[in-house]
């Protein structure tokens, strides 16, 4: 039995700068182990950076923006193929598990996984997650909607999910 399971945020082809600055924030807030920028997902400086100078200031002060320092507190890295990422953290011993609306879901209050290290994966803000990416998850947790509104922003999404996750 895991005594003390950890809790990663994958990060997968987000557009919104906002977004990401949301979700960094909130991964801080959630004490999440380690955070994964992957895809076309934006991403505040690194060392080395080989991005133009001028997309790097654009987009690091629009993360920045709603992140509020979470970019420099919380342990994040940019991986630009989640599908090769995801094998690595299953050796790891983590649960690839997929935010997402699907014919597998499991609504998110009836997972029981305390015991587990968790990766959360969560995708692009208009069309989720992408099918292999889906097919390459071990298992599939959904926020059961009440209201009218079918689906909410990624980055509340996966407040509430790791809010829940973290409390299991």
């Amino acid at each position: 039995m895991n005594m003390n399971p950890r809790l990663y945020l994958i990060v997968h082809n987000i557009r919104s700068c906002y977004n990401v600055g949301s979700l960094l924030r909130t991964a801080d807030a959630m004490a999440v182990d380690k955070v994964y920028l992957t895809g076309y997902t934006p991403y505040p400086k690194i060392s080395n950076d080989n991005r133009l100078p001028y997309i790097v200031n654009k987009l690091a002060r629009q993360i920045n923006k709603t992140a509020l320092g979470a970019e420099q507190s919380v342990d994040w890295e940019h991986e630009d193929d989640v599908l090769k990422l995801l094998p690595k953290l299953r050796e790891q011993d983590f649960t690839i598990v997929a935010l997402e609306q699907s014919v597998r879901a499991l609504k998110l209050p009836e997972y029981e996984g305390a015991d587990k290290n968790i990766a959360l994966i969560v995708g692009r803000e208009v069309e989720g997650l992408e099918p292999e990416v889906l097919e390459a998850s071990d298992l599939h947790l959904e926020i059961p909607m009440l209201g009218q509104k079918e689906s909410l922003n990624v980055a509340s999404a996966a407040a509430i999910a790791l809010y829940q996750l973290r409390w299991r």
